[in-house]
């Protein structure tokens, strides 16, 4: 499966879970109930892994622990905050750059709407500027004609 499958995937049971549930519960509420709709679509999820990541001849075992880890490809980080910092998105292309990993998603339970809570990040590889999209005003219009409204 391609990673922007994988994303589509995400980003559709996120939506469909945010509707149901709503805002406002404990993180690791969002966090179990994703990994549950994830893997009923029959793809495998890790919850809380930790990602070796290598710096300067050294491997640390768990440089980072990603809240969900989706076919080994998507790296998924949860929030329920009120408005999603862009710390939350550096600390994620972070990860994808130091995992070697192209595709990621910060997932805002805490927004009114889970529309307005998904920042999709795309690590280019090879330097220069990441081909990220750090805007979620950008996230919310393309899923708007992929999602419709949440209302």
């Amino acid at each position: 499966m391609h990673e922007d499958e994988i994303g589509t995937a995400v980003v559709d049971c996120a939506v469909r879970l945010h509707m149901e549930l709503g805002p406002g519960l404990l993180e690791a509420v969002y966090e179990f109930a994703l990994t549950r709709r994830l893997r009923q679509r029959g793809l495998r999820v890790e919850r809380q892994i930790g990602i070796p990541i290598h710096f300067d001849g050294l491997q640390f075992d768990q440089g980072f622990r990603a809240d969900l880890l989706v076919e080994e490809r998507v790296i998924v980080e949860l929030k329920c905050v009120e408005r999603v910092h862009p710390a939350h998105k550096k600390q994620l292309l972070t990860y994808l750059r130091l995992s070697n990993r192209r595709l990621g998603y910060v997932l805002n339970f805490g927004a009114a709407t889970m529309k307005e809570g998904i920042t999709r990040i795309i690590h280019a590889a090879g330097g220069g500027r990441p081909a990220d999209s750090l805007h979620p005003d950008e996230t919310a219009r393309g899923l708007h004609s992929q999602l419709g409204d949440e209302r």
